[in-house]
């Protein structure tokens, strides 16, 4: 499992030396997911898909929703059938 770090303003995950983020803002339990970032290097390896998952999975733990601002987070969200339930 991607080890999912949590600054208060952004979740990030650590992949071969590179840091994949998601900028976030919190209203009471709703989390606004305004922008998913992942280094080039990245990009086609899925690991935005792990970082969203590690998200959705701490998210849910909280007992928190997802208002996604981001159209990747949106996107993702709405394919997930796991995760679903906690858009709001």
């Amino acid at each position: 499992m991607t080890e999912l770090h949590d600054t208060g303003a952004r979740y990030e995950i650590e992949e071969q030396g590179l840091t994949c983020w998601a900028d976030y803002r919190l209203d009471g339990a709703r989390i606004y997911v305004d922008y998913v970032f992942s280094p080039p290097a990245l990009r086609g390896t899925g690991a935005s898909g792990r970082l969203m998952t590690a998200l959705a999975q701490d998210a849910r733990a909280r007992g928190r929703t997802i208002r996604p601002i981001c159209s990747y987070a949106a996107a993702w969200l709405k394919r997930s059938a796991e995760f679903r339930d906690l858009v709001e």
